[in-house]
């Protein structure tokens, strides 16, 4: 959108430096800091905090000029330390690019693979479209299947749990991604105990404070946050503002890693998944995962700046 675009120009000196090739990167990455990882409380195996998601930024036309960008935002994304991808066979798609991509790079076995079983209802429904995901992504497992938008939520559950059980499915997960189911996702996650939930989270979109991340903490349940930028709104919310005085202290030289970090200081998120199309951006969204997190004294002053 325009006005990250304007922002991230406003670094441009930094991000000139990541050129289209994957090595400039993965220097960087090597010479500064690790990216932060987490715990996923169900196996105990790690993970980077900086995911990435599908949703639009991939639904371009295959062999695109789009197309042609998202080889160098994986590239960077995998070189930069990341792993979780989330995706969804109901964003267009999405998932038949990422396929393709992967299996055209040799990057399938770096990636954690997070997708859904989205607007289906009954088991036959479900299982149909998992096979076809399957297809899609050009493999024979996924590292996370999520029950999306809790549709149909006890049979899909059950059957992500049988896929699990097969081996085809590493973890199991239910999502949502609106203030206003969040207390009907705690619910769920209470009475099932799956290994990942996956919810809104931002600094204007902090619902998920209330129930869902205590209860997170409290179940051993990995968090994936998702609308970090809500949507694209928080930065029409800091249009023509600086960064807060303090943000050299905490590495940040740009809004969408303020706005990234802030979700990754809540310490129930294990992973945050922007989605983006832009080489440029990928740099960027990476380095929220550099650095020290948030104080609350900073989350605080950071809501009231943007509230």
């Amino acid at each position: 959108m325009s006005t990250r675009r304007q922002f991230i120009a406003g670094t441009s000196a930094l991000a000139g430096s990541f050129l289209l090739g994957s090595t400039p990167i993965r220097a960087f990455a090597a010479a500064s800091a690790t990216l932060r990882t987490r715990v996923i409380p169900a196996s105990g195996e790690t993970i980077s905090v900086i995911g990435m998601g599908t949703s639009g930024s991939f639904e371009v036309p295959a062999r695109s000029p789009q197309y042609q960008d998202l080889k160098e935002v994986l590239r960077r994304f995998f070189d930069g330390g990341g792993t979780l991808i989330d995706t969804a066979p109901t964003y267009g798609n999405a998932e038949d690019n990422l396929g393709s991509l992967l299996a055209e790079l040799g990057l399938r076995e770096r990636a954690f693979i997070a997708t859904k079983l989205s607007g289906v209802t009954g088991r036959d429904e479900g299982l149909a479209q998992f096979n076809d995901t399957l297809k899609r992504l050009q493999t024979d497992k996924v590292e996370l299947l999520q029950v999306h938008n809790l549709r149909d939520w006890k049979t899909q559950l059950a059957l992500a749990r049988e896929l699990k059980e097969q081996g085809k499915v590493k973890y199991v997960g239910v999502t949502h991604f609106l203030e206003s189911a969040q207390d009907e996702l705690a619910d769920v996650v209470q009475q099932t105990r799956p290994d990942f939930l996956q919810i809104n989270y931002s600094v204007t979109q902090r619902g998920a404070e209330k129930r869902v991340f205590p209860l997170a903490k409290e179940l051993g349940v990995a968090v994936l946050a998702n609308r970090n930028f809500n949507d694209g709104a928080l930065f029409d919310r800091v249009k023509g503002k600086s960064l807060p005085g303090w943000a050299k202290e905490a590495g940040i030289t740009s809004w969408a890693q303020m706005f990234l970090k802030f979700a990754l200081s809540e310490e129930a998120v294990t992973v945050v998944i922007p989605a983006t199309g832009k080489p440029d951006r990928q740099s960027d969204n990476l380095k929220a995962g550099l650095g020290p997190l948030l104080t609350p004294t900073q989350k605080a002053e950071l809501i009231a700046l943007v509230g």
